[in-house]
C-alpha cells in the first residue's frame, strides 16, 4: 500500500464506478422519480395569477366577520363575492353576496315590492340599501353589521331606525313574516329582534350552512315556474301559512 493508503487497485475501481455512473445518467435511468432534480416555476401567466389573486386579497377581503359570521369585504367587485345584481320587477338593483345569499335576498326584496309597499316609485331616494363598507360598522356583532358581508339588505333605511317599532301595519307585518316563513328562517326580519330594525332583513346562517343551498334552489325553482315565487300574491291568513310563519319569530 502507498503511503497515502490509496493502492491503485483502489483508483481504477473507483475510477470505473464514475465512469459507469456518467453512463447511467446519458442513458436515462438515473432519472426517475426519487432522483430527479426539481425543476424551478417557470410558468409566467401562473405567477402574474398568483400574483392577482393575491393584490385582490389585499384589495377587498378584510378577514373580520360580520354578525353572522360572513366575512366583511371591502368594496363591491366584479372579481370578489360582493357584487351589483338587478332586482328583477322593481328596476332596482342591490349589492350583495352573489350566488345563493343574492338569491334569497333578492327574493325578500321582490315580495316586500310587489306586497307590502312598492319600492322606488316617482324617483324614491333612497328606496333599499345593500353593502355598506365595514368602517360604517359600529358593532360587529349587531346584525346590520351583516350589510358589510354582502348578507343584509335595508329596505328605506332612512325610514325605519334602528330601536322603533310601528313602522308597518298589522296587515304588512302577517306579509313579511310570510316571507321570512318562505325562506325557512334562513332570512330573518329585524322588526322580530329583541333590538328592532324594521328595515333590516338578513341571513341567519353561517357559510356553508346546506339549509341556504337548499331554499336558494327551491326559489329559482319558484322563478322558472309559471304561477310561483315573488309575484304571485298568496294569502298571508290560510292557517297553515300563519302557522308555519310563527316558527320563525
Amino acid at each position: 500500500m502507498s503511503r497515502t493508503g490509496i493502492t491503485r487497485r483502489h483508483v481504477l475501481t473507483t475510477t470505473a464506478g464514475i465512469t459507469a455512473a456518467a453512463s447511467l445518467a446519458t442513458t436515462g435511468l438515473l432519472a426517475t422519480p426519487a432522483t430527479a432534480a426539481p425543476q424551478p416555476l417557470k410558468n409566467d401567466k401562473l405567477k402574474e395569477a398568483l400574483r392577482r389573486l393575491e393584490a385582490r386579497r389585499r384589495r377587498l377581503h378584510t378577514g373580520r366577520p360580520s354578525a353572522n359570521r360572513w366575512e366583511m369585504q371591502k368594496a363591491v367587485d366584479p372579481e370578489g363575492d360582493i357584487v351589483t345584481r338587478p332586482v328583477s320587477g322593481t328596476g332596482l338593483s342591490i349589492a350583495v353576496r352573489k350566488g345563493d345569499v343574492d338569491t334569497v335576498l333578492v327574493y325578500v326584496i321582490r315580495r316586500f315590492h310587489y306586497e307590502v309597499d312598492a319600492l322606488g316609485l316617482h324617483g324614491e331616494p333612497n328606496p333599499v340599501e345593500g353593502w355598506v363598507a365595514p368602517s360604517a360598522v359600529r358593532d360587529g356583532r349587531l346584525p346590520e353589521s351583516n350589510q358589510a358581508s354582502g348578507t343584509a339588505v335595508v329596505i328605506r333605511p332612512d325610514s325605519y331606525p334602528p330601536g322603533v317599532r310601528g313602522g308597518f301595519t298589522t296587515g304588512q307585518q302577517l306579509i313579511i313574516r310570510d316571507i321570512i316563513a318562505d325562506t325557512e328562517g334562513v332570512a330573518r326580519w329585524g322588526g322580530d329582534d329583541r333590538r328592532p330594525y324594521e328595515g333590516l332583513f338578513y341571513l341567519t346562517v353561517r357559510p356553508g350552512d346546506a339549509r341556504l343551498e337548499r331554499v336558494a334552489a327551491k326559489i329559482r325553482a319558484w322563478d322558472e315556474t309559471p304561477g310561483a315565487g315573488a309575484g304571485v300574491v298568496p294569502d298571508v291568513t290560510q292557517p297553515s301559512r300563519r302557522r308555519q310563519a310563527a316558527r320563525y319569530r
